[in-house]
């Protein structure tokens, strides 16, 4: 065999085992993929931040401190909410190895992680960095990010420390030399996981503030410039692209839809349920199902349906009464009636990807977490692994 002919069939078998290997990956993707997307919220508050430590919980245990002063203000009102495993931190890697584990046994398959940017640095990272990417199974589910760049203020995250002071301590919109930083830090840190959530091979990241994300840049013309930029940063760390969500609040609107159309956001969904609250949870949670009707109307891009725990942030402000308060029908059965609206709706919705997001894994200050407490133990995990995983919502419409 002559150099040439010795030459193209290496490069033949090179070719052919290149393939295999191609679509071996593409095979173990596709057999990766779930049936349903469930991404729980984690507000990653509760451990001993430096900047918080500084400017809010001086205790070092983080919203721990707040949590534990709730008080009831009516009769019958659940405070303080009191977690069956105690106040553990969310940065201990023991710690996040149980939620995983008890995510994963109940049907939670993604956590999407709050993140902040102030003062021109990361707050509240250690949750996702020391926590969740140091457990040893953390690669038994996916995670996102959502910016959750809004503004803060004093006495926002502790009332008992500013009282009535609600001048601003932190604001969301960053500048574009910031904006660089974070761009290049989301890619490298998070990103590049092997478990970081993508949708046809782009990673997702969400914003939670589309106000703030154009403050940051000034007008909506150089907000395109900013995303431009943050989408080919993406594809030289070798991605196909990159999946922008947006939080879309309240109903939609021209000016809107407009500015969601211009920026080529690539989907929606809530954090939260976007109408405003009542008493009665089957009342909230229908009247934004409404919502939701009319943002299925309004785009053209997926919208992702949110399934909602409830309400009740009544530990941040001393003045809320019974009124702020999601309590009447609030029930893990009830909650399974809106998980089911959400499978029902992606399953009405083949051609986008089965994302359903959960408000929320921990969010104990707001009245909202799937994890176990002293009232209900196991049962909103148990609600959802009955409806995404057995599939046993009859046994709630029976």
């Amino acid at each position: 065999m002559n150099r040439l002919s010795l030459f193209l069939s290496y490069t033949l078998c090179i070719g052919l085992l290149h393939s295999d290997l191609l679509n071996a990956q593409i095979n173990e993707t596709s057999k990766d993929i779930p049936d349903y997307y469930v991404a729980a919220y984690i507000w990653p508050s509760c451990h001993d931040d430096p900047m918080g430590r500084e400017v809010l919980w001086p205790e070092g245990t983080g919203e721990w401190e707040v949590i534990k002063k709730g008080n009831a203000r009516f009769e019958g009102h659940y405070q303080p909410k009191v977690p069956l495993w105690g106040y553990e931190l969310d940065n201990d890697p023991k710690v996040m190895e149980r939620w995983i584990d008890a995510a994963t046994d109940h049907g939670v398959n993604t956590f999407i992680f709050d993140w902040y940017w102030f003062n021109d640095g990361p707050f509240l990272e250690s949750c996702l960095n020391d926590g969740f990417l140091k457990a040893k199974n953390n690669r038994k589910m996916n995670f996102y990010i959502m910016w959750a760049d809004h503004d803060v203020a004093r006495n926002y995250w502790n009332v008992h420390r500013y009282k009535d002071d609600n001048s601003r301590l932190w604001n969301g919109a960053i500048n574009w030399e910031n904006f660089r930083i974070v761009v290049k830090r989301v890619i490298d840190q998070y990103f590049k996981q092997p478990n970081y959530l993508k949708l046809e091979g782009k990673p997702v990241f969400s914003i939670f503030s589309l106000d703030n994300l154009i403050k940051t840049f000034g007008n909506l013309e150089e907000t395109q410039k900013g995303l431009i930029y943050f989408e080919e940063e993406v594809k030289k760390a070798g991605f196909p692209g990159l999946h922008l969500q947006l939080i879309a609040g309240g109903m939609p609107h021209e000016a809107l839809i407009k500015k969601i159309e211009t920026l080529k956001i690539s989907s929606l969904t809530q954090y939260g349920w976007s109408a405003p609250v009542c008493e009665d949870y089957i009342r909230w949670g229908t009247h934004t199902w409404e919502y939701v009707q009319k943002w299925d109307e309004a785009v053209m891009i997926p919208y992702f349906p949110n399934a909602s725990i409830g309400w009740d942030d009544t530990p941040r402000f001393p003045h809320k009464t019974r009124k702020d308060v999601v309590h009447l029908n609030q029930s893990p059965q009830s909650f399974s009636s809106f998980l089911q609206k959400a499978k029902e709706y992606c399953d009405k919705h083949p051609d986008q990807p089965k994302l359903i997001t959960v408000y929320a894994w921990n969010e104990w200050v707001e009245g909202a977490y799937l994890l176990p407490d002293m009232k209900y133990g196991f049962d909103y995990l148990n609600a959802v692994k009955d409806v995404m995983v057995d599939g046993k919502y009859e046994k709630y419409t029976k």
